[in-house]
């Protein structure tokens, strides 16, 4: 079945969750499709949500001493291919440019997947002593990656995000930095987007391409498939070496630098979209939300307008996310649009409003109406509902990521749970990528990050039965 908003068709949550998504996608003017098969337009609503996901990461990397720099779009193949790993593990995905204007090149280029190349080249001219260290920078920019499949948002074969670089004079400081980066991406997520996560270490299998080792943060979306929101790399020296980033330590003895990097892109719109929209479309947090506001006149009467444009202003002197539906359409149009566009709150304002002094106000996440006065003391109201908005959200999801969390102690356990409702499995690991891979094979999950800190489920192996050592958290992924 499907729900009709405004002419524009969205399908059930509970019937076809891919179709629902790609519908709230349309329906809400987030993105659209190019003429060009897997590239995305990012439609203003789209593109807002990523600008203000920018404005609180930049301003957390600020904070923790990055800088923001720009790297050239192009990477020779012989610069990519001075990292094996590398080069193999994003050798499908890469986008080759053969020719400049006319002529054929003397060595094909690619368009960047991603930026370790680049950033180790640069490194390697800019490091000469330890008091070049740590060089903490990062890049706002998009990158491109051949998928196969496409989804907007989810996999998209030129996508926005940014990726942070650095280099540091030991492993501590790096190790440190890889931890801080993937700190500051939990709280982000949980804090801003209200959506819960679990953290931890990837296997060898499922570890970036060139790394010692990956750090995640994993969300469940509604329908218990798992999306992976982040990550922080470890590189130690791999890269230093390939790329000759050599310092004089403070013995004046030659030393690698030690590398680290960490990303997160405009897939987390679609975990947004996934964790916390519903059956009329888009809910978005208040913290992370464009527009928090939306300020509907039920008639286009002067002294209506007046009041409007009144609360406006006092609202927005009170750094509240305020705009106006002014447009010709009727009330229940423009009631519907919020709705399916997620704005946190709909304050509703009309004759009968105005006779009492007040204005109706409507929570997005639960529909519930309220009315308050439209006196000074409406900024704080509104910021009161906000802020239980956004804790809502994230109770919500919080809930609904414990009821989908299971334990099992045997991978036939494993499949049934899997068969019968999706979500997160935690279980033992011995270690084997045999197993890891055997447990893909037979249930059709993979391992999402290795946990530390909790309680184990059993002493054995998921899937050999051996003596095990590591908790895994298993699941479907996007």
């Amino acid at each position: 079945m499907t729900n009709i908003i405004n002419n524009k068709a969205i399908t059930r949550r509970s019937d076809d969750f891919a179709q629902w998504y790609t519908d709230v996608v349309r329906a809400a003017k987030l993105a659209n499709y190019s003429s060009l098969k897997g590239f995305i337009i990012f439609e203003p609503n789209g593109y807002g949500l990523w600008e203000r996901i920018q404005q609180e990461l930049d301003k957390k990397f600020k904070e923790t001493g990055h800088e923001n720099v720009y790297m050239p779009l192009l990477i020779p193949e012989s610069m990519l291919a001075k990292e094996s790993e590398l080069l193999e593990g994003f050798m499908p995905e890469v986008a080759w440019v053969t020719e400049g204007g006319t002529k054929k090149l003397q060595e094909r280029v690619c368009i960047r997947p991603t930026s370790e190349t680049v950033f180790s080249d640069y490194y390697s001219k800019s490091i000469s002593s330890y008091r070049d260290l740590p060089k903490l920078l990062n890049q706002w920019c998009s990158v491109v990656r051949w998928e196969k499949e496409t989804r907007p948002f989810l996999r998209s074969r030129e996508f926005l995000w940014q990726e942070g670089h650095t280099a540091h004079a030991n492993k501590e400081e790096a190790e440190a930095e890889t931890m801080r980066m993937l700190e500051v991406y939990k709280t982000f997520v949980e804090d801003f987007l209200a959506i819960p996560v679990i953290s931890g270490r990837k296997t060898e299998s499922e570890k970036f391409a060139g790394a010692d080792y990956t750090l995640t943060i994993e969300a469940l979306m509604y329908n218990g498939v798992s999306l992976q929101a982040g990550t922080s790399h470890y590189f130690g020296q791999k890269f230093s070496k390939a790329y000759d980033i050599t310092f004089s330590d403070k013995n004046s003895q030659t030393e690698y630098a030690y590398q680290t990097s960490w990303g997160m892109s405009t897939r987390i719109i679609g975990g947004l979209i996934m964790v916390h929209g519903d059956d009329k479309g888009l809910i978005i947090p208040p913290k992370i939300a464009p527009k928090q506001v939306i300020i509907v006149p039920i008639a286009n009467e002067q002294n209506i307008l007046d009041a409007v444009e009144s609360v406006r202003e006092m609202l927005l002197q009170s750094d509240v996310k305020v705009v106006v539906d002014l447009s010709e359409n009727s009330p229940g149009f423009k009631f519907a649009e919020s709705e399916v566009q997620g704005i946190p709150i709909r304050l509703e304002i009309g004759k009968r409003d105005l006779e009492k002094g007040k204005v109706t106000v409507v929570r997005r996440d639960t529909g519930e109406k309220i009315e308050f006065e439209s006196d000074d003391t409406l900024p704080k109201s509104i910021k009161n509902i906000l802020d239980e908005i956004q804790k809502n959200l994230f109770v919500k999801a919080k809930q609904r990521l414990g009821d989908l969390t299971f334990e099992a102690q045997t991978i036939d356990e494993v499949e049934q749970i899997i068969r019968e409702h999706p979500g997160f499995v935690k279980a033992m690991w011995c270690g084997d990528p045999a197993c890891e891979e055997k447990m893909r094979e037979r249930s059709g999950i993979k391992s999402r990050c290795i946990i530390t800190g909790e309680k184990p489920v059993s002493d054995n192996c998921v899937v050999c039965g051996k003596k095990a050592s590591n908790l895994v958290i298993w699941g479907i992924q996007y």
